[in-house]
């Protein structure tokens, strides 16, 4: 009866570590007139896990995160069209969305939330969502709302 029930655990904790991910590889559409249009409905994955994320899983980008990452970029003065280059849906560990500043206090609870990295003529941008369509960029200082 041991010899089962440690088969069945070894089993489940293989489940658990493994899984699969699905979703398309495309490219963020242009309008005719070079504006940002919304993404594809598809989603592309980072190679490589970001610094300070949990791992994500891929997910597609809702229209209001995009067209608030569109106005954040304007806001900042960034010319040119956005492209994606990565979403993905993520668990936060606390409120400072996987990229904390130092000094500054942060809720210790797990937030749901998105990261989405756009990319405009060569440049990245980082972009972490909490429980809300409200973006705030990701640099090497922290978040930035």
């Amino acid at each position: 009866m041991r010899a089962r029930t440690a088969a069945l655990a070894l089993g489940l904790a293989l489940l658990a570590l493994t899984g699969c991910s699905g979703g398309s590889m495309s490219e963020p559409s242009q309008s005719p007139s070079g504006a940002a249009s919304l993404p594809p409905h598809g989603v592309i994955t980072p190679s490589a896990s970001p610094t300070n994320a949990p791992s994500g899983t891929p997910a597609t980008v809702p229209d209001a995160k995009w067209a608030a990452i569109v106005q954040d970029l304007d806001d900042r003065g960034v010319s040119g069209t956005p492209a994606l280059v990565s979403s993905e849906a993520v668990t936060w560990n606390n409120g400072a969305l996987g990229c904390p500043r130092p000094g500054v206090m942060y809720t210790q609870a797990l937030v749901d939330g998105m990261r989405i990295v756009v990319s405009v003529d060569g440049k990245s941008y980082d972009y972490r969502f909490g429980a809300n369509d409200r973006p705030v960029l990701c640099t090497n200082q922290g978040v930035h709302g």
